[in-house]
């Protein structure tokens, strides 16, 4: 799986950017980890190796990243559940075993969204846009009925005094307010289902709460 282009938008002066969506691989663990301690520092920073690993392991075709120039700025990883075993009350915990994938499901109908993280210094380059079009392509090619996923809504605690989450995401969904994840997934085809309690309980900002998000280009 490879993309490569040399001057990905206009915005980018530098011509030496090369970009290649491709699999992770297990020698890019220093990557990953560094780039999601940058993101997520304010929920825990990156997983352990183990269980990168074990996401490899188990399911390599849906494990992808970006790099530039050999270092990967851009990854997103998935797994294959069984949905009716968890439902639309589940936490990240659950469906995700744990971050070890072991709810993988080889035969299972959906494509569950674990993680897409981009490094803040390539922002607004469409690479969270590139990685969500691979997941869906990979979606069609495993003939899985659509592609869910938790999202975390990080802005709610600015404004978790005046309105609840209900309220905060239907003032996203009509552009009122910004939400750096929620608005970026609805702008690429994710509809909100519902929300999710203590999906990620230490996930201050978000006050524990998620969307869950659903294509709406495959339903279920």
């Amino acid at each position: 799986m490879q993309d490569r282009e040399t001057n990905p938008a206009p915005s980018i002066d530098d011509p030496t950017h090369i970009f290649e969506l491709r699999y992770l691989t297990l020698e890019d663990y220093d990557d990953v980890r560094e780039l999601m301690d940058v993101v997520y520092a304010q929920v825990g920073g990156a997983w352990p190796q183990k269980n990168y690993q074990a996401q490899l392991n188990t399911f390599p075709e849906g494990q992808i990243c970006i790099e530039d120039k050999g270092k990967v700025i851009a990854a997103a990883i998935s797994v294959i559940v069984d949905y009716d075993k968890f439902g639309d009350k589940h936490t990240y915990d659950e469906i995700t075993g744990d971050a070890y994938l072991g709810t993988h499901d080889p035969k299972g109908d959906v494509l569950y969204g674990v993680d897409v993280f981009v490094s803040p210094e390539y922002q607004g380059l469409r690479l969270g846009r590139r990685l969500y079009e691979a997941r869906k392509e990979l979606c069609k090619n495993l003939n899985l009925k659509s592609i869910m996923a938790g999202g975390r809504i990080p802005n709610y605690a600015k404004h978790a005094d005046t309105m609840t989450p209900y309220e905060y995401i239907e003032a996203v969904k009509s552009k009122d307010l910004y939400d750096p994840i929620l608005s970026f997934q609805i702008s690429n085809g994710f509809e909100v289902k519902q929300i999710l309690k203590a999906y990620l309980p230490e996930d201050e900002a978000s006050k524990g709460y998620a969307t869950l998000l659903q294509t709406s280009l495959i339903t279920l």
